[in-house]
């Protein structure tokens, strides 16, 4: 199992994005001390009511504290961006992590961001799949030409390469069925939402597995975002998060998200049901029975924990770090 520390890129629209940015560095400073594997952060734009620094430029920054950690974009909304800039950004960002760099993508699901970007939703799917077949032309040819139906690029030479060979690892996000098979036909590590309940995740799991194996001959790893708050005393962990955790999932409701879950499943439930099953809320022992419960029912490889939402205090975070440094990390290393 490798952990994964989820570094906040969307604030109160009142904070100081200076002191929130520093707060992220210095927060990674200490996961890298305390034996995390990799760190990331992911994407959205016009992100109201919250503040949001942009995603490739705060994880050039977060680098240099980074050592021997991975680095993920999770994700990246490829159909919204050029694949050419975005295939040199990522090799600068391979290069900056010595080859330790992973792309996470997803398609993306609020209308406004779409407009915005004059992309139409039923374009979303193609859209992915194109600018994932030119990037990694990109990442891997000293020459091109590529006529697709959405991005064109003339006859040219390419020096810009990442060291990872023979590309970065990607990672696809999903939710609904058809985008977990999609995942699995193309060979593509899962990447699975915070949000996702046990009920729903099982026969998808199975479904990915089972896909994955007849079309490749493998199962690719199976990494999980996972809302985590950490206390020794469990009461305390939930009282803690609530306050934080509610108002963020009323935002993600309001932006449509869970009209693409499975299951006609909902955000706009009380916290107490909406936590249930879907968060990680207590002490370091539940928290580690959790764990090994991913692991073991689902085949969960990487487990990505997100410690903190707009508001929550930067020193609560470390605090929760460190207990993974003394408590839960030690069991699972």
């Amino acid at each position: 199992m490798k952990f994964g520390f989820w570094v906040l890129n969307q604030w109160d629209r009142t904070d100081n994005m200076t002191q929130r940015i520093n707060e992220g560095v210095e927060q990674v400073k200490h996961a890298r001390e305390a034996g995390f594997d990799f760190i990331g952060t992911g994407q959205h734009f016009l992100s109201y009511p919250f503040q949001m620094v942009s995603t490739l430029p705060y994880l050039a920054r977060l680098t240099q504290e980074s050592g021997d950690m991975e680095v993920v974009a999770g994700v990246l909304l490829l159909p919204l961006l050029n694949p050419l800039e975005t295939a040199e950004a990522t090799a600068s960002l391979d290069a900056m992590t010595n080859g330790k760099f992973i792309m996470g993508v997803g398609i993306g699901y609020r209308d406004e961001e779409f407009i915005s970007f004059n992309v139409k939703p039923k374009e979303r799917i193609p859209r992915l799949l194109e600018s994932l077949d030119l990037i990694k032309r990109l990442w891997t040819q000293d020459e091109i030409e590529f006529d697709g139906e959405f991005y064109r690029v003339p006859y040219s030479k390419i020096a810009t390469h990442p060291i990872s060979k023979p590309h970065p690892p990607i990672w696809m996000a999903a939710n609904l069925d058809v985008a977990v098979k999609r995942a699995a036909r193309n060979g593509y590590p899962w990447l699975i939402n915070p949000h996702a309940t046990t009920k729903s995740l099982t026969p998808q799991i199975k479904m990915y597995k089972d896909i994955a194996m007849q079309t490749n001959g493998y199962v690719p790893d199976l990494p999980m975002l996972k809302e985590l708050y950490v206390h020794k005393n469990s009461s305390t962990a939930y009282s803690k998060a609530q306050p934080f955790l509610e108002p963020k999932y009323a935002a993600y409701a309001s932006w449509g998200q869970d009209d693409v879950l499975p299951n006609n499943e909902t955000f706009k439930i009380p916290f107490e049901e909406l936590a249930k099953d879907r968060f990680m809320l207590g002490n370091p022992q539940e928290i580690i029975e959790e764990i090994q419960r991913y692991e073991e029912t689902l085949g969960i490889t990487h487990m990505f924990f997100r410690m903190q939402w707009a508001g929550l205090p930067h020193s609560e975070v470390l605090e929760q770090i460190e207990l993974f440094r003394t408590e839960i990390i030690p069991h699972f290393k």
